[in-house]
């Protein structure tokens, strides 16, 4: 190698080391990028019949996963607030607390929590207590904003350039083919990556609706004081939870049980009680076990093992933390797609062969 070709392999070298400092550093957003390109890539190019332009495709389909997302975390936010409020009022919170946190009670003292009520109570001197606890949290609640604000920006304007120019990565990559093995592994692995990360969007879907029904069914037999409080939105978080490893769905149901059980036992109504185990017996049956055994199969790609999967998602996490629940299946299924494709070709395998077959009742997304 002459003196040119060796600089300029050395220039390339610091420049790769540099984007994948880069990219390590911000490797959650990405993560969460590439899933969110997965789970929109169809859309985006089933809204080619209505003849839009590229971009304006892109951003609906950002839109319709994004949009109902954001809106919904909003309005649980939202309720929780008005909820807490409420119980505050109702029960002796701010005794419990201790002085050193009287901005509670101050808070469940709000007559008005309007602008206009807010406002009177800041110049009253009522928020006081409230506005000194914020301020001694201040930097890290800044922190964590800034730090959220700075990752959704980085998925979004990924994922959006993903969509846009995903086509011209792909061909680039082409460009490196060597005897058809770099565009069989891409092709192979570009489809199954879509199949997993496309099924778990469906997962959350197929749930969500289980959950609403469950939920709903639960209200209209159950007493008043033990009933779901916004099924319609517990139903919505059970699907989104059902995205977490291991704990999933009982991250929601566990917890709405426990806020279900609070009026009777603080009523004394202790028969209520009874109606809250069988909410609990429901939701683990028809809710967590049934949809997991039934549905994903249908939703674990075309070659990919359930069991694999499962295991992907459980050891994500912990390796990688919360973005390992997305990491892991994508580094499982580049690696089987590899040990499927390209490492048959190095090793003089037959390509043609068929490989194993699915496991009995394992089914491809293509099939649902």
């Amino acid at each position: 190698m002459d003196e040119k070709r060796f600089v300029i392999a050395l220039f390339g070298l610091v420049i790769a080391a540099l984007v994948g400092f880069i990219a390590y550093r911000f490797v959650a957003p990405l993560t969460v990028a590439v899933f969110l390109y997965y789970s929109t890539r169809r859309l985006y190019h089933r809204l080619e019949r209505f003849r839009l332009p590229a971009r304006v495709r892109a951003a609906v389909s950002l839109s319709l996963v994004g949009v109902p997302l954001i809106a919904l975390l909003s309005y649980t936010v939202v309720l929780l607030i008005v909820e807490a409020r409420r119980f505050i009022e109702q029960y002796p919170v701010a005794e419990t607390v201790g002085a050193e946190n009287s901005w509670v009670g101050d808070l469940a003292e709000l007559s008005n929590p309007t602008f206009d009520g807010v406002l009177q109570a800041y110049r009253s001197g009522q928020l006081d207590p409230l506005i000194d606890f914020v301020s001694e949290q201040a930097s890290i609640l800044a922190s964590t904003l800034s730090g959220l604000t700075l990752n959704l920006v980085i998925t979004v304007v990924v994922t959006y350039y993903l969509l846009l120019d995903g086509s011209k990565f792909h061909e680039w990559l082409l460009t490196f083919d060597d005897d058809a093995v770099v565009r069989e592994y891409l092709e192979t692995a570009d489809d199954e990556l879509e199949a997993v990360l496309y099924g778990n969007l469906l997962n959350v879907i197929a749930i969500s609706i289980i959950a609403v029904v469950t939920y709903t069914g639960y209200n209209m037999i159950a007493p008043e004081i033990v009933e779901v409080p916004y099924p319609a939105l517990a139903g919505a978080l059970t699907g989104v939870a059902s995205l977490i490893p291991v704990i999933g769905m009982k991250i929601v149901y566990i917890p709405l049980a426990a806020a279900t059980a609070v009026p009777s036992v603080l009523g004394n109504e202790l028969t209520g009680l009874v109606y809250v185990a069988g909410f609990l017996v429901v939701a683990a049956i028809v809710v967590d076990t049934i949809p997991d055994i039934v549905l994903r199969p249908y939703f674990s790609g075309k070659a990919t093992h359930v069991g694999l999967l499962m295991l992907a998602y459980i050891f994500g996490p912990v390796v990688f933390g919360f973005h390992g629940l997305f990491l892991a299946p994508i580094i499982l299924v580049l690696a089987l797609t590899f040990a499927n494709t390209a490492l048959i070709r190095l090793l003089g395998g037959d390509v043609d062969d068929p490989g194993p077959e699915l496991s009995r009742g394992q089914r491809q997304l293509d099939e649902f």
